[in-house]
């Protein structure tokens, strides 16, 4: 699982900004402008300062990238006493 920033992105080339422009205006650290190139996580305030920014939601600034991990609600719950179908054996 990881976390992308293309649709932020995306949305800096709608708008016809650079990502210089961004920090410009909403007074980013390089440290942060950083971590958005390399989709490294942000501080909720600056995910809140975009889409206040941009007067969007969440998703339209960041999206979460899935592996091939199961979600824990999908694992198997297991106990000292095994699944339900190995004590069915």
């Amino acid at each position: 699982m990881g976390i992308s920033y293309k649709p932020l992105f995306r949305l800096l080339l709608e708008k016809d900004m650079t990502k210089t422009d961004l920090r410009a205006e909403l007074g980013f650290s390089s440290a942060t402008l950083a971590k958005l190139a390399k989709g490294e996580p942000i501080s909720g305030a600056v995910i809140e300062k975009l889409c206040m920014y941009f007067r969007c939601q969440v998703g339209e600034v960041v999206e979460i990238i899935w592996d091939d991990t199961p979600a824990p609600a999908e694992r198997k719950k297991t106990s000292h006493r095994g699944t339900e179908a190995q004590r069915n054996k």
